[in-house]
């Protein structure tokens, strides 16, 4: 199981026949949070016309909400949380905030700004992709250490908290828990030993390098 999410919020502007659209977007992880956010937005842009949301949270999205804020029905929050439910995002909220600029906009017209809008923000997010995976302890001799760092070097394991005594012990992590003690097992001809394995979550960028 693997889900998009937020590594660090954003913010993003646009302007339409002079309505300024302002994207703040923060990560959240419950609908508490998200309505602190979504509250602490508006105080800070009081003097905005409208100020319309949308929350994605849970690793499936279970929970969404949206809210037009006084637009017309459908044309603010509901295209906000189809921009990030396209995305695949989860555990993210948004807030647009629009400053009136005396034109109006249309249906189709407040749809594409408040889109855009959302879009322009996620340019500016830091977003990561978050990955069920499992960790072992590894314990072998030094013989065999230089193959097993090779061979998640190859695998693309993660090995951290190394100690180093009369053998090398190591947490290796990997997406599958099976695999990674077959090539252990492999790798030094049975000799190495190693925990049972324990579930751990893999944060990787969305080029899929582990943070």
């Amino acid at each position: 199981m693997e889900w998009l999410t937020l590594y660090k919020g954003g913010t993003g502007e646009i302007e339409e026949k002079k309505s300024r659209f302002i994207a703040t977007i923060e990560p959240v992880s419950s609908e508490e949070e998200a309505a602190d956010f979504i509250a602490r937005i508006k105080k800070q842009y009081w003097d905005a016309r409208h100020n319309c949301s949308a929350f994605i949270i849970g690793e499936n999205g279970e929970k969404s909400r949206c809210s037009d804020d006084g637009e017309p029905s459908g044309t603010a929050g509901r295209p906000m949380l189809d921009v990030l439910t396209k995305e695949g995002i989860t555990n993210i909220c948004v807030v647009v905030t629009r400053y009136f600029g005396g034109t109006l906009l249309g249906t189709g017209g407040l749809v594409r700004a408040y889109s855009s809008a959302v879009k322009t923000g996620l340019d500016n997010c830091e977003l990561i992709r978050k990955i069920q995976g499992y960790s072992i302890n590894v314990k072998c001799d030094y013989n065999d250490w230089g193959k097993v760092q090779n061979l998640c070097a190859r695998k693309e394991y993660v090995i951290k908290d190394t100690v180093y005594t009369s053998n090398v012990e190591a947490v290796i992590v990997a997406e599958n828990a099976k695999d990674l003690m077959a090539d252990i097992t492999d790798i030094t001809a049975g000799k190495a030993c190693y925990s049972e394995p324990e579930s751990v979550v893999i944060i990787k960028d969305r080029d899929g390098s582990v943070k």
